[in-house]
């Protein structure tokens, strides 16, 4: 019975482990004022019927610290291209010579940066939730396991233990969110 409980406490750690990975790559999309290519890492562009995002169709880099270069593979998706990053609302505004679409990077207003650290903020707690309730249901789930014949100091002993594990993934998503709101802050 104390490996369900191990298996029990393993899977909680995985569904939290994998929130926390969630929100790293959700906050790296974040512009925070410097050229950055992931940002288009969310934004989709309709490549042949289906919704693709942007690194899949096109070369995105960063040739500075203000612009950002997108090479399409195929010329017939600059317009297809240039629609998706205006409809997605980066605060960025697309150029192109035929060839490349340009996007200069502005700095960030005051404005938008409270709004980044909203999001940032949002986006956050949502991944807690995710954590709590894998939290919940490994509770849950030890209780059912000591009504089947686990002990209940070690449904007790596992208990906390998924409350050390749920301490330490939120503790993480804190540190990531004040990192993510320090770095949209610095000029």
């Amino acid at each position: 019975m104390i490996e369900k409980a191990k298996e029990i406490l393993e899977e909680a750690g995985m569904g939290m482990e994998d929130a926390v990975a969630f929100l790293e790559e959700d906050l790296k999309t974040y512009r925070v004022g410097k050229a950055n290519p992931t940002v288009f890492a969310n934004v989709l562009v309709d490549y042949y019927g289906s919704l693709t995002p942007i690194p899949q169709v096109a070369s995105v880099t960063a040739p500075d610290a203000r612009t950002l270069a997108i090479q399409p593979w195929e010329k017939k998706m600059i317009p297809v291209i240039e629609k998706a990053i205006l409809d997605a609302n980066l605060g960025l505004t697309p150029s192109n010579n035929g060839e490349t679409i340009r996007c200069n990077v502005p700095p960030l207003t005051e404005e938008r940066r409270k709004e980044l650290i909203k999001k940032a903020k949002a986006a956050g707690e949502s991944a807690k939730i995710v954590v709590r309730n894998s939290r919940r249901d490994a509770i849950e789930a030890l209780k059912k396991a000591q009504k089947e014949g686990l002990s209940e100091d070690v449904q007790k002993d596992y208990e906390q233990n998924v409350q050390k594990e749920t301490d330490k993934w939120i503790a993480t998503i804190d540190e990531l969110v004040s990192a993510k709101e320090k770095d949209i802050l610095t000029v």
